[in-house]
């Protein structure tokens, strides 16, 4: 509940950014995050700063519950081990992406730093990651669901 209330107060403190916060994720060189953030005013890049701090909450609140319900629960119980060990480790994994990616993004708004390409890709890179282990272990989850719901649902004869 606490990752819902916190990516909800987030997502709405964020709305109001154009270009969205997801396309300064999204962005590998110095030239297209400039873009982004040239785009916002310098409240607008301050209210996107502001947001880190309850965002590493926000992390550490999502990587935990990624890692106690695949461990603790029996939804994954059945799965093949490699399977289940994907399941457990990526909320974790997105959630230390999410925070090199934070501490990255910090870091480059704080002043120009044009200078150093490599920060803007792997800035870039750890968002990208997150957001592709954060899908993953979505689709884990509904598949691990309906395979739950199948399972338990009465089978009628004919």
């Amino acid at each position: 509940m606490a990752a819902l209330a916190l990516f909800a107060g987030i997502t709405w403190y964020l709305a109001p950014l154009e270009p969205s916060v997801l396309a300064l994720q999204l962005s590998f060189s110095p030239s297209a995050f400039a873009t982004v953030v040239h785009a916002w005013s310098p409240e607008q890049l301050a209210r996107f700063r502001m947001h880190l701090v309850p965002d590493f909450a926000l992390l550490i609140c999502y990587g935990a519950f990624g890692y106690l319900l695949v461990s603790r629960s029996a939804l994954f119980a059945q799965r093949l081990p490699v399977a289940r060990t994907a399941a457990l480790l990526s909320l974790p994994l997105a959630a230390a992406f999410d925070a090199a990616e934070n501490v990255l993004h910090a870091w480059l708004t704080a002043a120009p730093r044009f200078d150093v390409p490599l920060a803007y890709l792997a800035a870039g890179a750890c968002a990208a990651l997150k957001w592709l282990l954060l899908l993953g272990f979505a689709l884990a989850l509904v598949h691990a669901l309906a395979r739950a719901a199948t399972q338990s649902a009465p089978h009628v004869r004919d």
